[in-house]
């Protein structure tokens, strides 16, 4: 079971943008400077009575709409991705005033040293918490989580940056940040009209297998969002229930397209991509349309933020032209 769930959370990103966002909620009630504000979520509904002063970033992405919004964290989750940095990509790490926020390392809330920060707020978005996480989180404070009908780790850029933003009571900038980042996309995807209709898969490489990421995860979500489609066989084993569809070894033939962006790290990952025979032997690797982003734009895309998806649409993008073009 802590093996399933260590594989679960790399998928996630724990371990390690686009134009147009899948669905996005109608913004939740409240206006800039007016409380209280209720938002409703997949578990009940959050009632903040008066605007945050100290609020906790529980989800592992949450910190960058609220540090967008020129609130520091007083704690934040984050991916080990940047552990060293305070679980900040290099998007976000400027905007920290004052004391740094604590780190929650981890995989479970620890109620206790989440009661002792004393927040008004636990912003719990881009979580994996569950009915019963929420109902004991919210003793401590009102707990902003996902809308209904999303899964773990699948809330859109959009609805996480509008749910903070209401929290925080600043629903105007926060909907001038979601214009920003959505024009950076639609900037690329005028400039590169080529990538509509192609096909390209996001993927994780983990314990010997593949994760294939789909719509409703953030790597996934850039690639759509740029106008490629997943590859067919990926799209008809996604059954909607997870962020990713898992493929063994043995199926990497299945991750075939125009282009494939393999999120591998210069560890393990790395070397179970270079000594898979089965997938050097896809065309899209042995014609050398694979791409393996470096460490940044990989956080970039798994943070999947209002600060972080124009970093990774500069640095992927002229990768993803150069492949098509060769």
């Amino acid at each position: 079971m802590l093996r399933r769930l260590i594989i679960l959370l790399a998928l996630a990103g724990l371990l390690t943008a686009c134009a147009s966002d899948p669905g996005p909620a109608a913004a939740p009630a409240g206006s800039d400077g007016a409380f209280p504000v209720r938002i409703d979520n997949a578990f009940g509904t959050a009632e903040i009575p008066a605007r945050p002063q100290r609020v906790v970033a529980l989800g592992v992405t949450d910190a960058d709409p609220v540090l967008a919004l020129g609130v520091t964290p007083v704690a934040r989750a984050g991916y080990a991705f940047y552990e060293e940095t305070g679980g900040l990509g290099p998007w976000a790490r400027g905007l920290v005033r004052g004391e740094a926020p604590q780190l929650l390392t981890e995989t479970e809330p620890n109620l206790e040293r989440i009661a002792a920060l004393r927040p008004d707020v636990i912003i719990a978005l881009s979580s994996s918490i569950d009915q019963a996480a929420y109902d004991q989180l919210t003793a401590i404070a009102p707990v902003v989580a996902r809308p209904a009908g999303t899964i773990a780790f699948g809330v859109s850029r959009t609805d996480q940056m509008r749910a903070v933003a209401t929290a925080l009571g600043e629903t105007a900038r926060g909907e001038e940040l979601i214009r920003t980042a959505d024009a950076a996309f639609s900037d690329a995807v005028a400039a590169h009209p080529e990538f509509r209709g192609k096909v390209g898969a996001t993927v994780l490489p983990f314990d010997g297998k593949y994760g294939a990421f789909t719509a409703a995860d953030a790597r996934g979500q850039f690639m759509t969002g740029l106008g490629f489609a997943q590859p067919p066989a990926i799209a008809e084993r996604d059954d909607r229930k997870s962020f990713y569809v898992e493929v063994s070894s043995e199926q990497a033939g299945l991750l075939d397209g125009d282009v494939l962006v393999m999120l591998a790290d210069e560890g393990t990952t790395k070397q179970q991509v270079d000594s898979d025979p089965v997938l050097r032997q896809v065309p899209v690797v042995a014609r050398g349309d694979m791409v393996v982003p470096d460490a940044d734009t990989r956080g970039a895309m798994t943070y999947n933020s209002v600060l972080s998806a124009p970093f990774a649409l500069e640095r992927l993008v002229p990768q993803l032209a150069e492949k098509l073009r060769g």
